[in-house]
């Protein structure tokens, strides 16, 4: 229960100082009063507060952004090694240099307003900063939890409209084209990712002992990421990861062709069963190949000489693949499990993304409406 506490000013008044213990039964101010009846009331209302657990230390918040972020929000997540070295990039270029300064219990959500507007201005896409405000909400929300403020200054912010952009998949006959264009050494990375709609991860992460040559599958058991040395926990640029998204392994069956590929560059390379199939250079025991070095030097050339004329990332070809697999009558269910997507809706957006969904739905209407009106 709180208490008051009296004494006399210098002016000679006497003044009521409202007391109680925190959750953790230190003694605490709530305030000094003209009179005892405020000064209990004061009191009442954090004894109330401590009862019900929505007690605040008011300095508790004036801890800044930065040290909360860095030092307690950060290590106490767990992560997949890419998550946290993007999260230690965003901390980085994105809000410290905004937020790091000021402390947690000053960040209002008019603040962290300004902070969305700021970003449009510098030409962050709608997309980014919708991201980016997930994880600032997620910082605000675990400092809730914690108590150290009142309130998460994130709750209703106005965020930019993210409009989504139709999708373009790639056709069989431009993939010819980017098949002949690119350097012959990439040929059958190529040929692999468009037959297995690989993540890069899993791509370059694929070695013979993955593939079996009887059965004619694929299996998918590791990933490589790819991280900044500065946000890489051992100082890596390529960590191995024994599993590859979701942490479930999937085995994909895969055409005699490819598998007759797969094995003239195992012979050709003399690979071993744990040398990499794509390595950055050919040679046994290579490194993994750099998705930005293979971006830069070949993927974007092969593009521009095969005459693509909208944007196209190596990724899309796995979105080709799922696609392609849609459009010649594959179940959801199989698509799902091959592309090793955690929910089905991820999959469904690839019946939007062929070319001639439309035209095939409104073949469906007309063939139903003609069965009826016979």
């Amino acid at each position: 229960m709180g208490w008051v506490i009296q004494r006399t000013a210098h002016d000679g008044k006497i003044r009521h100082t409202a007391m109680f213990r925190d959750p953790y039964g230190r003694t605490r101010s709530a305030g000094t009063f003209a009179t005892s009846r405020e000064a209990e009331r004061a009191a009442g209302r954090q004894d109330d507060s401590v009862a019900n657990g929505t007690w605040i230390d008011p300095a508790a918040g004036r801890i800044t952004f930065q040290e909360y972020a860095e030092e307690i929000w950060l290590p106490s997540r767990h992560l997949e090694v890419t998550t946290r070295a993007g999260y230690q990039s965003y901390l980085r270029n994105h809000f410290v240099p905004y937020f790091g300064h000021m402390r947690l219990a000053r960040i209002m959500p008019s603040t962290v307003q300004a902070w969305v507007t700021q970003a449009v201005g510098l030409g962050l896409s709608p997309r980014s900063i919708a991201k980016y405000h997930v994880m600032l909400h997620s910082v605000f929300a675990r400092a809730v939890r914690d108590r150290m403020i009142a309130f998460n200054p994130c709750e209703n912010t106005e965020l930019p409209k993210v409009v989504l952009a139709k999708t373009r998949i790639l056709t069989p006959a431009e993939f010819e084209s980017v098949l002949a264009a690119i350097p012959a050494r990439f040929q059958a990375l190529l040929l692999t990712d468009i037959e297995t709609g690989l993540r890069w991860g899993e791509l370059v992460a694929l070695r013979p002992r993955h593939v079996d040559f009887l059965r004619r599958t694929i299996t998918v058991q590791e990933t490589i990421v790819e991280v900044s040395k500065k946000d890489s926990p051992t100082g890596q640029r390529m960590i191995v990861k024994p599993y590859p998204k979701n942490d479930q392994p999937r085995t994909l069956h895969v055409s005699q062709a490819l598998i007759d590929i797969l094995a003239a560059r195992i012979a050709e390379l003399g690979l071993g069963r744990d040398d990499l199939l794509f390595p950055s250079r050919e040679i046994a025991d290579g490194d993994p190949l750099s998705r930005g070095t293979f971006n830069t030097r070949f993927w974007r050339p092969a593009i521009t000489k095969a005459g693509i004329d909208f944007p196209l990332r190596m990724h899309d070809l796995r979105h080709a693949h799922a696609s392609w697999l849609l459009a010649g009558g594959a179940d959801l269910k199989s698509v799902m499990e091959r592309m090793g997507h955690a929910q089905i809706m991820t999959t469904q957006k690839y019946l939007h993304a062929l070319p001639d969904a439309d035209q095939k739905a409104l073949a469906a209407f007309e063939s139903v409406r003609r069965r009826g009106g016979s």
